[in-house]
């Protein structure tokens, strides 16, 4: 049996649970859950603002622990070792997007929380190939966010050719956009922040951001008319979006990870003229992680987080959703 905090329904107080995780598939680990990251997808599925929640649910999709068994089939990690495991936890292996390397764009890929338990349990079991193992120079204890948030971020900038020479800005400058910032700084882009906090400037500045531009004002977003060959939003939050595409200079793309409640909305002169195009992308691939996280070595980045004990998701859930954490709370296991 597994221990699990859990809600009986859509925004109830968590209650802890025990689950029988059945048998172990061939190609499966099991991992003893040390730490779990706290992202917005997990108060998304709680309050089932999707509509895919299944419950009782057990959030968590940013992953740390150890392997403590493998199935039959699996040889590239063993018992012992530390890995992290995000938002998916199994693909198919055999469609077109999985045989060209995209087991992110599976039509059948798994999410972990989904109809599932996920990472705020003592053990989760996942497919193998969806785990990586931790690179030396990466603190485990602060890796869990970049399996969600940043890969969230990092991945548009590989499968878009973002250059060192380009112009970025990152609209957003919360627990996705303080990793963009870093990555994109180390990257060797211009790094501009678009930010509605002017108490976030100074420490834009520092997470890498070279300039800053006050997003709630028009007369500083249309001063910035041309400028950008990338803008990327990581904002769950309707914007005016015509002065974000004016922005961008020809063959400029304005990019989000961020899901707004209504529709984006662009004139097509908009686009045509300067040959501009708007796009969205899902969390990376296998490979296209285990990237991330020796790039995040290289370069010494990491998530800024804050703790909690586990035991504490539902006030850890209340702090999220008040927008108070700088910038990712990640919950410890603390299972008696």
């Amino acid at each position: 049996m597994i221990r699990a905090w859990s809600a009986p329904s859509a925004g109830a107080q968590f209650e802890q649970i025990s689950f029988d995780p059945g048998s172990m598939k061939a190609d499966d680990v099991e991992i003893a859950v040390t730490s779990c990251g706290l992202c917005h997808s997990d108060l998304s599925l709680w309050e089932d603002e999707w509509g895919i929640s299944q419950y009782p649910l057990t959030p968590g999709h940013e992953v740390i622990g150890r392997i403590t068994a493998v199935g039959d089939t699996v040889r590239h990690v063993k018992v012992g070792d530390t890995v992290g495991v995000g938002w998916f936890s199994r693909s198919c292996l055999t469609c077109d997007p999985c045989m060209h390397g995209d087991h992110n764009m599976c039509a059948s890929a798994e999410a972990i929380a989904v109809g599932r338990h996920g990472g705020f349990a003592e053990r989760v079991r996942v497919q193998a190939s969806w785990v990586n193992l931790l690179p030396d120079g990466l603190k485990a204890e602060d890796a869990g966010p970049l399996f969600c948030g940043g890969i969230t971020v990092f991945n548009p900038i590989v499968q878009f050719g973002v250059k060192p020479t380009d112009k970025v800005g990152v609209i957003g400058i919360g627990g996705l956009g303080h990793l963009a910032l870093q990555f994109l700084n180390a990257w060797g882009c211009e790094v501009t922040a678009f930010t509605s906090t002017g108490a976030k400037a100074d420490e834009a500045r520092r997470l890498g951001a070279h300039r800053i531009v006050d997003s709630r004002s028009e007369t500083a977003l249309e001063a910035e008319a041309g400028r950008f060959d990338f803008i990327l939003s990581t904002v769950a939050a309707d914007l005016n979006w015509s002065l974000y595409l004016n922005a961008l200079g020809p063959r400029g793309r304005l990019h989000t990870v961020g899901v707004p409640p209504k529709p984006i909305s662009a004139h097509a002169f908009q686009l045509l003229g300067a040959q501009r195009s708007v796009s969205g992308s899902p969390l990376g691939s296998p490979a296209t992680i285990r990237d991330m996280l020796d790039f995040c070595a290289r370069h010494d980045i990491s998530p800024q987080v804050e703790r909690m004990p586990m035991s504490q998701i539902g006030a850890a859930m209340a702090k999220l959703k008040s927008g108070a954490p700088r910038y990712r709370i990640v919950l410890d296991n603390d299972f008696s």
